[in-house]
């Protein structure tokens, strides 16, 4: 039902990014901003503005379980209450329109297709207790479990028409080191099958998983640095193998410091329940 339900036809992507710089901001309205979304937000406005560029804002609203138009419509605000301003976006439109993930589905879809037609995506249908059941290593970057080489297909087939419905992976080569700059904190290289494994980039919901999504929009927004949070370090290596699956240029990265709570030591972040950006949210 979600697949194709706001969207006719997919916008043309461009051959490459442009010359000018092209920042954004994305927030995912899954629950009100915070103190650590404020301080990346404000750096990649600040990124923006400082090169004499344009900042596209992006609702990354792509999941219809979590996210809500009060809580996008709230980013909106609470951004311009801090003096936040952008040149494009839901707001205000632009040359780059729609700006709503949940609008941008058929996009998505037709990427998939392409990599599906590589035969570098393959269908995974397994439940979360068959990947924990098989799984023998874990990640050495945050010890998370390594997706099972045993559950991944033997051999590459090349499909002209992905099942939406049911979970896909990006097939990892084995043996590669994955390295990037980043504008902050410099050098970063990340072995496949030892620091990541094959990753999702399609949900059983019918919607693209996280990697995907902003790979294909950063490209069709023609957005020329991406700012934020350095806990995403794990997945630029990730979206680098699929920008080159695509034949795609990578934008540049500037990964931001994350900001702790003075008080319990942890991230800022919605799932620890953090404080609002703003005091009166605590009452909506």
């Amino acid at each position: 039902v979600y697949l194709g339900s706001r969207m006719k036809a997919s916008p043309q992507l461009p051959a490459s990014p442009s010359t000018a710089y092209r920042g954004r901001i994305a927030p995912t309205p899954s629950g009100w901003l915070h103190h650590g979304h404020a301080a990346t937000f404000l750096t990649a406005w600040k990124r923006a503005r400082d090169a004499n560029g344009s900042i596209v804002y992006r609702d990354e609203d792509i999941d219809p379980d979590r996210c809500r138009d009060s809580y996008s419509i709230g980013a909106i605000e609470d951004l311009r209450l801090c003096g936040l301003d952008w040149d494009e976006g839901p707001d205000i439109g632009g040359p780059h329109a729609p700006y709503r993930q949940s609008e941008r589905i058929i996009l998505y879809y037709d990427t998939l297709k392409t990599l599906a037609q590589q035969g570098v995506v393959y269908p995974s249908p397994h439940s979360r207790k068959e990947i924990t059941k098989a799984h023998t290593a874990r990640s050495t970057v945050d010890q998370s479990p390594l997706f099972p080489s045993i559950l991944r297909p033997a051999e590459i087939v090349p499909c002209d028409d992905p099942d939406p419905y049911i979970p896909w992976r990006f097939r990892v080569p084995a043996g590669r080191s994955i390295s990037f700059i980043d504008g902050r904190t410099g050098q970063h290289s990340f072995s496949t099958n030892k620091d990541f494994s094959d990753f999702l980039v399609w949900r059983r919901e019918g919607v693209p998983a996280y990697e995907l999504a902003v790979v294909v929009d950063d490209h069709a927004m023609e957005i020329t640095e991406v700012v934020r949070g350095e806990d995403l370090l794990l997945s630029t290596a990730r979206q680098i193998l699929l920008y080159d699956a695509l034949g795609w240029t990578p934008p540049n990265w500037w990964h931001c410091p994350l900001v702790m709570d003075p008080e319990t030591g942890q991230r800022l972040s919605k799932s620890n329940r953090s404080l609002p950006l703003h005091p009166h949210r605590l009452n909506q």
